[in-house]
């Protein structure tokens, strides 16, 4: 039996196989992948959403928010910190003030715009963020410590591949959408 199906003879010997358990022998090599993706995705989201919630109380979104202003220490605007996260001002809008109460972010208007704000963490939402990225990024090593190097430098490539091939089609499908003038 060659390593891939036995990989996938445990997958489905697995009491937790997700999105793949819509899979049978007559479906199509893209489908499989999609649910690999998905499944792959799925599994990894929620042990990392669980262990924040165990061991810091803090949600993923949170987390997320928080890295996000890590990358930038003068901060962000609002907007520009809704289009990183790829939700909705008022989604930023109710975490903003739900950090800003914990003393976790602070709000100031723009110098350049007064009606814009940016956000960026205090000292202690930095210091904060610092340790549970750290324990974030070993939960990532134990989770995919299996791979090694060449492996993943490999799978990282091709998902590279795949978002630019995914990029170009939502490109021409939205130029085929929109109505021309």
């Amino acid at each position: 039996m060659k390593s891939s199906e036995a990989s996938l003879e445990q997958l489905r010997d697995a009491q937790e196989l997700g999105h793949e358990t819509r899979l049978d022998d007559q479906d199509h090599l893209v489908l499989k992948l999609w649910l690999r993706l998905l499944s792959c995705t799925t599994q990894i989201e929620t042990e990392i959403r669980r262990r924040l919630r165990v061991e810091f109380g803090i949600s993923l979104a949170r987390f997320d928010y928080m890295a996000q202003l890590y990358r930038y220490h003068d901060g962000l605007k609002m907007r520009d910190l809704s289009r990183c996260l790829m939700v909705t001002g008022g989604n930023v809008t109710g975490l903003t003030d739900e950090l800003q109460g914990e003393g976790l972010v602070v709000r100031e208007h723009s110098p350049a715009d007064r009606r814009s704000w940016i956000i960026r963490l205090t000292p202690k939402g930095r210091k904060d963020f610092t340790v549970m990225a750290e324990r974030h990024e070993a939960w990532l090593h134990e989770m995919l410590g299996e791979m090694n190097d060449k492996s993943a430098t490999r799978l990282y490539e091709h998902l590279g591949q795949l978002r630019a091939h995914i990029a170009a089609s939502d490109s021409i499908v939205s130029r085929i959408e929109t109505p021309q003038g």
